[in-house]
């Protein structure tokens, strides 16, 4: 999916307008509509991480490299675990865990 297909299917989950994603991101509405039509291809950094920040999602995944599913995935795990006390034993099993899926994703080729 590219960064224009990202962009406006975000917008449009969201449902705010171009205007309004112009506005919060202090950018033009022609500008954000030529991203969204894929005619303007090199946005400044700046601008992308103003709407990766506007859309909640990360620059990664704006930038195809990531399956947002998966970020939103390791970001609740993240809420979920953190105002756990955690004891020594589950951090070793957290860090055991995180090195298996690490060993099974360089063998599959994938991650």
């Amino acid at each position: 999916m590219s960064l224009g297909t990202r962009l406006k299917e975000l917008r449009l989950n969201r449902g705010v307008s171009l205007q309004a994603v112009a506005d919060a991101v202090e950018a033009s509405k022609p500008h954000i509509w030529e991203l969204e039509r894929g005619t303007s291809k090199n946005p400044s950094l700046d601008l992308l991480k103003k709407l990766s920040v506007y859309y909640a999602v990360s620059l990664d995944y704006l930038a195809g490299l990531k399956d947002q599913v998966e970020a939103d995935l390791i970001q609740g795990f993240a809420r979920q675990i953190e105002g756990m006390t955690l004891t020594d034993n589950d951090r070793k099993i957290l860090l055991s865990l995180a090195e298996e899926l690490s060993n099974k994703n360089g063998e599959t080729g994938t991650g």
